[in-house]
């Protein structure tokens, strides 16, 4: 008995738990509450917003089409992988939250959720990812040289000791154009990713680490021996779309168009620096087929038109259980409230970009929730029309209903998986809080429905029959 009662007080720790890392405003008002009337001080815990996809939030909607003339066919699956992480990483540098690329074969599906400027989401995206070489600047560096001099004087500081924090220290000192010291040393040269014929990845034949491999088109060849040559001993840096791919130290210069990135990543980091190399190089022109913009308001509606449902849906389930299942049916209605609770947590602190689709398979988990709890409630019944004492018989109403559990759920997880690997973004919604939805419900109905009733099959309750079948 002790055993269950802790089971008890821990489901409702979890859950309490649970409801005020989802909804923090409840805790920070009684947080606030009781700071000013006590000694106490409770910290305010962070607010965060769920995560809303774009046809709740409302956004920007466009569809590329990329031009893979010439390209082998053998190739273009990488190719078109290659276009979709560097578009993600090109919106990633505007602060966008969780932007969606999703390959649709020759056409990329971009979704930007918040965007709601069709103009400054297509600039964003632009148009071919680029790709360049750049050298330090003498004259930049030679300006950062003399100012680190000049702000090591004025603090009175080995330069190997001189700190960020004393830096912004300086905004307000008579050091000026301190600011240079931070600028970024390269320039850009003439060798560009158009001169690159083909990049990738050999092993070392000595160290067995992995190198990248560059072949220059002749023309590039040239410039690179040229660049090489005034810049021993300098870095050579790789930019694409503007960010640092990866910078290397000229040891000598290089003739015959080859050259070889070393540095620190792992096989696969060098694979993808490669397949990034080979795209800035031989780009991939696309064209924007179509554009669509969702307004705040449209998405609102819709999310508001979602939880009135669900809300109202979960009102019938609610009566529908407690008229026909008496007490053990208000038991499975507060389980299902636990469920509820605990699979929108998870959405939070994932967490999981909520879209209408993902919305409708968070409601059939929910169905799937109170069919267990059905199932076990009508093997316990029967067990208690055949004379069986309470305990024994949701004991073997369990046992009974777990194979049909276990099968129900396990087929359609499977069918869920499948539809997060094989859809695009606007299913993939619907398959992961259905995942989620699914195996919450089981723990919820094997443990906390579980738990429940033999709460209340062992106290005095469990005495009146008409409360039980």
């Amino acid at each position: 008995m002790k055993t269950k009662n802790w089971t008890i007080l821990l489901l409702f720790f979890l859950a309490v738990t649970s409801f005020f890392v989802t909804f923090p405003s409840f805790f920070n008002q009684g947080a606030d509450f009781i700071n000013k009337r006590t000694a106490f001080t409770l910290p305010e815990m962070r607010e965060r917003d769920f995560m809303l996809g774009l046809d709740l939030q409302g956004g920007a909607y466009l569809l590329y089409e990329a031009d893979l003339t010439g390209v082998p066919s053998g190739e273009r699956d990488e190719r078109m992988r290659g276009l979709r992480d560097l578009i993600e990483r090109r919106i990633d540098l505007y602060g966008v939250a969780e932007p969606s690329v999703q390959v649709v074969g020759e056409r990329l599906a971009v979704e930007i959720a918040g965007a709601h400027d069709l103009d400054e989401a297509i600039n964003i995206i632009g148009e071919t990812p680029f790709l360049d070489f750049r050298e330090i600047s003498p004259e930049i560096e030679k300006k950062q040289e003399e100012k680190w001099e000049e702000i090591a004087e004025y603090l009175d500081k080995p330069l190997e000791e001189i700190t960020l924090e004393d830096l912004t220290k300086l905004e307000e000192a008579e050091v000026e154009n301190w600011e240079i010291v931070l600028e970024d040393p390269y320039k850009k040269t003439d060798l560009t990713g158009r001169h690159l014929e083909n990049a990738r990845v050999v092993m070392h034949p000595v160290t067995q680490e992995p190198v990248i491999s560059l072949v220059f088109s002749e023309e590039g060849a040239e410039i690179f021996e040229e660049i090489t040559e005034r810049n021993i001993g300098e870095p050579l840096a790789t930019f694409l779309d503007g960010e640092l791919l990866q910078e290397a130290i000229v040891q000598e210069k290089i003739s015959g168009g080859e050259a070889q990135i070393t540095g620190v990543f792992s096989v696969e980091e060098a694979y993808n620096i490669a397949r990034d190399l080979r795209i800035g190089a031989l780009p991939v022109p696309i064209e924007l087929v179509s554009q669509q913009s969702i307004g705040p308001a449209l998405g609102e509606d819709s999310l508001k038109v979602s939880v009135e449902a669900g809300i109202f849906g979960f009102l019938l389930v609610a009566l529908f259980m407690i008229f026909v299942y008496r007490l053990p049916g208000f038991v499975s209605v507060l389980s299902l409230s636990i469920y509820i609770l605990f699979v929108v947590f998870l959405f939070k602190i994932i967490p999981v970009t909520l879209t209408l689709s993902g919305i409708a398979g968070f409601v059939l988990s929910v169905g799937m929730a109170i069919d267990a709890n059905i199932l076990i409630l009508s093997r316990t019944r029967e067990e208690l029309k055949e004379g069986r004492n309470l305990e024994n018989s949701v004991e073997e109403g369990y046992k009974r209903a777990w194979p049909s559990i276990r099968d129900g759920n396990l087929t359609t997880l499977m069918v869920a998986i499948i539809l997060f690997f094989i859809t695009t973004s606007f299913v993939r919604g619907f398959a992961v809080t259905l995942i989620l939805g699914i195996l919450v419900s089981i723990f919820c109905a094997m443990v906390i429905t579980k738990a429940l009733l033999d709460f209340f099959a062992e106290n005095k309750i469990s005495k009146i029959k008409a409360l039980w079948h």
